[in-house]
């Protein structure tokens, strides 16, 4: 891989689609995912113009004079990291209100304005927002992406039909996905730019979001909540070792959320269940960060199977996410746990139906591994489609009705 390797971003039909009916798309996710290079790639084809509030003139201009800046702007416009001028959003709803015409505006933003209710009120009904994550699997084999359609057609058949990729499936989550990262020569250099990533974001986006004392507090809380990735939040635990209270803690991680370094699964509940967790899962926004916050190469993380477990299910978690991401249906993401210990890391839900992941770190599947997917088959009935096992195997097994094992690998490969 080198600096100049363009790979396919699959949501872009649905950037193109949405400029055709909507006045403002904004495309947002993390900083360096790849945001700037998919508007432009779309808006030069339609002759946008560019600017960026990174760009500091620009920057200072708009918060000035946000409805004189609006009013110069070009007729179709990409307006790049808008979350820096958060003073603009009632010009330009007022712009949209007085011409209201599809394909107008597109804007990114490295913070999730969904979180700052103001922001999101201001364009509600003439923005179309789109999530942009970091590299898929599936966009780095360059295949296409069938595993959820399979997912809710219970469309996998018995057979060998994968591979076991072993310390190679280690090499991916340390790996992670964003393209710069990826676009180093070797594991340590990859390292480097997540930590310096880290260094970058805290000190620029973080300031503009909150003012907060314990700046340097943020970094060791992503690395404490690496190291809890895929377990159930538990804030008690995250703030003992800072001078700091629960809730400041609490408002740290919703901070972190915001700039999607971090995320928050929440449980899956149902009224014919009455002992149900209801606490949320946490999971990094990518695997390759959490692996350098932790230290982690390949093969140390190999060796640690606790920690490769933790690491491998966020991995799968988020592969499902971007995927996900690009689909013309939506799906709404959740896992299942009781008080009985059982189980399920990734439970999805479209078009009134379910489906549930389980993630396996090992080459081996038994009937055990699939008592928490049966216990939600119950519970759900018809609505239930499909439980999988993931693994690193290469064959689809049967386990009954509507279960199997199947290859880790068949999540970004058709074979």
């Amino acid at each position: 891989m080198s600096e100049n390797t363009l790979y396919p971003r699959y949501l872009m039909p649905r950037v193109i689609e949405a400029l055709s009916d909507s006045p403002v798309v904004l495309i947002h996710g993390p900083r360096q995912c790849g945001k700037t290079t998919l508007a432009r790639l779309v808006g030069d084809e339609a002759g946008f113009s560019y600017l960026s509030f990174d760009d500091d003139v620009q920057r200072a201009s708009a918060q000035a004079d946000p409805v004189g800046y609006v009013a110069e702007l070009p007729a179709r416009v990409i307006l790049d990291e808008v979350q820096r001028v958060p003073e603009m959003f009632t010009s330009l709803k007022a712009a949209v209100d007085a011409r209201r015409e599809p394909g107008r505006f597109i804007l990114t933003g490295s913070a999730n304005v969904l979180l700052v209710p103001k922001l999101a009120d201001s364009l509600a009904g003439r923005m179309d927002l789109l999530r942009l994550h970091p590299l898929s699997q599936v966009e780095l084999a360059g295949e296409d992406s069938l595993f959820l359609s399979r997912l809710f057609t219970k469309g996998f058949k018995a057979g060998v039909s994968g591979q076991r990729m072993g310390q190679g499936l280690a090499e991916r989550v340390v790996a992670g996905g964003y393209p710069a990262a990826l676009a180093r020569a070797n594991a340590r250099r990859r390292a480097a730019w997540y930590r310096d990533y880290i260094d970058t974001l805290v000190q620029r986006d973080v300031r503009d979001l909150a003012r907060i004392s314990a700046l340097d507090a943020l970094p060791r809380l992503l690395a404490l909540t690496a190291g809890q990735t895929a377990h159930l939040l538990n804030v008690t635990d995250l703030s003992a070792p800072f001078q700091l209270s629960r809730p400041t803690i609490r408002d740290y991680m919703t901070l972190l959320a915001r700039i999607f370094l971090l995320e928050e699964l929440p449980p899956w509940h149902s009224n014919r269940l009455s002992r149900l967790i209801k606490t949320p899962k946490v999971h990094l926004g990518d695997t390759g960060l959490a692996c350098a916050l932790l230290g982690l190469d390949a093969a140390a993380l190999w060796e640690d199977r606790a920690l490769y477990g933790q690491l491998l299910e966020t991995f799968v978690y988020q592969e499902l996410r971007r995927q996900a991401s690009w689909h013309e249906e939506p799906f709404a993401f959740h896992h299942f746990r009781d008080k009985d210990g059982d189980e399920v890391d990734v439970v999805l839900e479209s078009g009134g139906k379910l489906s549930g992941v389980e993630v396996k770190a090992a080459a081996t599947v038994s009937s055990t591994d699939f008592r928490g997917l049966r216990k939600l088959q119950s519970a759900v009935g018809t609505r239930f489609v499909a439980g999988v096992v993931l693994y690193d195997g290469d064959a689809v097994v049967p386990f009954g009705e509507s279960l199997y094992a199947v290859p880790l690998s068949r999540l970004w490969e058709e074979r």
